[in-house]
């Protein structure tokens, strides 16, 4: 597994060295490539696996007629999302990323957390790997994956923008200690995975910012997500209350 540190320092190194061969005088130029730099190379490889491996515990829920995405929680087919993606339903459907559709169960919501967890019945897709959100650090590169607008399996790119935020989610609810991401969040990401480059999730695509000087419009690139370490600490609970 290629560690946060490594890529960075792999990073750097490149970055040292294109900036020598830039400034440098003599010497043989070097060969003409069509291939990309060693490290960009290294962190595309790298992204494109833990898309590949993540994937399959990233699904789409439909309550009624509101989509959202959820993140499988543990072996039992348990799955985390948005509290605000049950829009009030008893019962949801969750198509898995392959497109096979199932029922799910809702097992607990916690409201003023916006957090929820839904059972599925009939399959156990593989839980994702939830980290300690606490060792994030604003400049990490994360990926955001979910359903936005019903695409199924969709990805956007970004790094953490920002730590514990504050903000109101509506006129009730304010959510602390969020984490600020500027990967796209669009709606249908609600409930999805902020993931970091060793295929671990952070935390939960929860909203993203309006400008109110624009009609409340979307800000692009700046979105917020619930930490893994709350979402941890709520979905268990709710799991041990069913």
């Amino acid at each position: 597994m290629v560690t946060k540190a490594a890529l960075a320092t792999t990073a750097l190194l490149a970055a040292g060295l294109i900036a020598l061969s830039a400034c440098g005088g003599g010497g043989s130029s070097a060969p003409s490539s069509d291939a990309p730099p060693a490290a960009p190379a290294a962190l595309q490889t790298q992204m494109v696996k833990v898309i590949k491996d993540l994937s399959p515990s990233v699904v789409q829920i439909q309550c009624g007629n509101a989509l959202g995405s959820g993140v499988v929680f543990d072996s039992q087919g348990d799955v985390v999302t948005n509290a605000h993606v049950l829009n009030g339903a008893s019962s949801c459907s969750v198509t898995l990323s392959g497109g096979d559709k199932h029922s799910a169960r809702i097992v607990g919501s916690s409201v003023g957390n916006d957090l929820a967890v839904v059972r599925l019945s009939g399959a156990t897709p593989p839980a994702a790997t939830f980290a300690e959100s606490n060792n994030v650090q604003v400049g990490d590169f994360v990926l955001a994956m979910g359903n936005p607008l019903g695409l199924r399996s969709s990805v956007t790119q970004g790094i953490i923008s920002s730590l514990d935020r504050n903000v109101a989610e509506s006129s009730t609810v304010e959510l602390s200690a969020l984490i600020q991401t500027s990967a796209e969040i669009n709606p249908g990401n609600s409930g999805g995975a902020l993931v970091d480059l060793a295929g671990e999730v952070i935390g939960i695509p929860t909203l993203t910012a309006v400008d109110p000087e624009f009609g409340n419009m979307q800000a692009p690139g700046i979105g917020f997500a619930i930490p893994s370490d709350t979402v941890r600490q709520v979905a268990n609970k709710l799991i041990a209350g069913a």
